[in-house]
């Protein structure tokens, strides 16, 4: 069973699992983030779906780049999380199921491809507090040894 964090699912409401791809960054003390400005504004681990026929790792690749403008390098599942959430870009109730992984930052190619999306780096710890889901930042805490 994968752990869930927010709220519960609502009885009678249906959900479409939509599953996704994180990921925890971090290079030289600092940790990579992405700052989305719609619908919500809020900070997030860079990632996102993935699509129809897509390996998850490609889509890692992928949603990184989009939304911060970095290619990484290896990646390392971490673990993974659901939380039930409504997404208004998609008009859908959804039971995100969310796979963590970890990588490092090697390249910047530019800003982010995605728009609403910038990058930001901060310190670990301010990175966990920022982060707009409590699943983001149990994982950002236990990859970075935060306690």
């Amino acid at each position: 069973m994968i752990r869930r964090y927010g709220r519960a699912a609502q009885p009678g409401r249906r959900y479409v699992a939509r599953p996704g791809v994180y990921a925890v960054l971090e290079r030289n003390g600092r940790v990579l983030l992405t700052w989305q400005d719609a619908p919500h504004r809020e900070f997030q681990l860079p990632g996102g779906g993935i699509d129809p026929g897509e390996h998850p790792v490609a889509a890692l690749h992928r949603e990184i780049y989009e939304e911060t403008g970095w290619h990484v390098g290896p990646a390392l599942r971490l673990g993974a999380f659901r939380r039930f959430a409504y997404m208004p870009e998609y008009d859908l109730w959804a039971e995100k199921i969310c796979t963590i992984y970890r990588a490092r930052p090697v390249m910047r190619m530019g800003p982010p491809t995605e728009p609403g999306h910038k990058a930001v780096w901060l310190r670990p710890e301010a990175a966990a507090e920022r982060l707009s889901n409590s699943g983001d930042r149990a994982f950002l805490r236990q990859a970075l040894g935060l306690g």
